[in-house]
């Protein structure tokens, strides 16, 4: 899955440090590495609860409820996955897509929609989402400018406020949260198999991306992760929009991590230490053995937090 390749060091080499516009950054963006890495990547099925699958191996993480109507998707990765996604999901089911929900407007969560809706599927999104779809917007971290999606990838349903939706014998509760990772992200919560999608407001043993360009903030991140928390009950299977399946507990992990570093950084901050003072500080520190390890460098992420505090 992408996560074991970065973790080998597919990304490593360009996302290692906060600089940016180095001969090697031109050459292989993070962007392409991510895709090169789909690319190579099989797309795996795990059974979760009730109907529910996990798939990984097409950026960030999906997931496909199979009712007797048909499939109800939560992402729908990279494109250039979209053969190993069909079989993937054709073993879970032969039953069409009808509904596939974006959490969030990245491409590693997004980008399937073109194919998914030639398939049958109406696409759901936060309105924010939607909006950004239809943008060009350039993210430097990422080292690519994304354009507008084309007519058959645009958002069907938009999502301003809290939606239930009632699916093959199920309950899915679509949730806006503040802006956090981005100003367009929504949980998706299947009730009766008490599996809660968090997008990418909670990477289970990584340091997230914060997307200040669409909306996020670090801020946003915490108040997102406390939400998480809230909704999740002591048996809650939560499926991160990056990393291994999680629960309860890692959630409370994960925001009280949040929750130091920004005060970290915020007292340097305050100190009047520049960013690069401020890295070499390592903030970070305490969290590095954890979570600093693949994706966003500790360098990185201590750029994004230093720049919403």
């Amino acid at each position: 899955m992408i996560i074991r390749l970065m973790q080998a060091g597919l990304l490593g080499a360009v996302i290692g440090s906060s600089g940016l516009g180095t001969a090697a950054m031109a050459q292989q963006t993070p962007y392409a590495t991510i895709n090169a890495a789909a690319e190579a990547s099989p797309v795996t099925v795990q059974p979760l609860r009730g109907n529910v699958s996990l798939l990984q191996g097409s950026g960030g993480n999906m997931a496909a409820f199979a009712g007797a109507e048909g499939m109800f998707l939560v992402d729908d990765g990279i494109s250039l996955s979209k053969d190993k996604i069909e079989v993937a999901l054709r073993g879970i089911s032969p039953a069409p897509i009808r509904y596939a929900v974006n959490t969030h407007w990245h491409w590693d969560h997004a980008d399937g929609n073109e194919w998914t809706h030639r398939a049958g599927a109406v696409l759901i999104a936060h309105a924010n989402t939607a909006r950004h779809l239809d943008q060009t917007i350039r993210v430097e971290e990422w080292g690519h400018t994304f354009t507008p999606v084309s007519q058959d990838a645009r958002i069907a349903q938009l999502v301003r406020g809290e939606k239930s939706m009632q699916f093959g014998g199920e309950t899915i509760r679509l949730r806006p949260y503040v802006p956090s990772h981005t100003d367009g992200d929504l949980s998706a919560y299947f009730t009766k198999a008490d599996v809660l999608l968090t997008g990418d407001t909670w990477w289970n043993g990584l340091y997230p991306f914060i997307d200040y360009v669409a909306g996020g903030s670090i801020d946003g991140m915490i108040r997102a992760a406390e939400a998480n928390v809230a909704m999740a009950g002591s048996g809650t299977i939560v499926v991160p929009g990056h990393g291994p399946v999680g629960g309860r507990k890692g959630l409370v992990e994960y925001r009280n991590m949040l929750v130091a570093i920004r005060a970290n950084v915020a007292a340097l901050k305050k100190q009047g230490k520049t960013l690069e003072e401020t890295i070499a500080a390592r903030p970070t520190a305490d969290f590095d053995d954890k979570w600093g390890k693949a994706i966003i460098s500790p360098a990185l992420f201590t750029t994004l937090v230093f720049r919403g505090v």
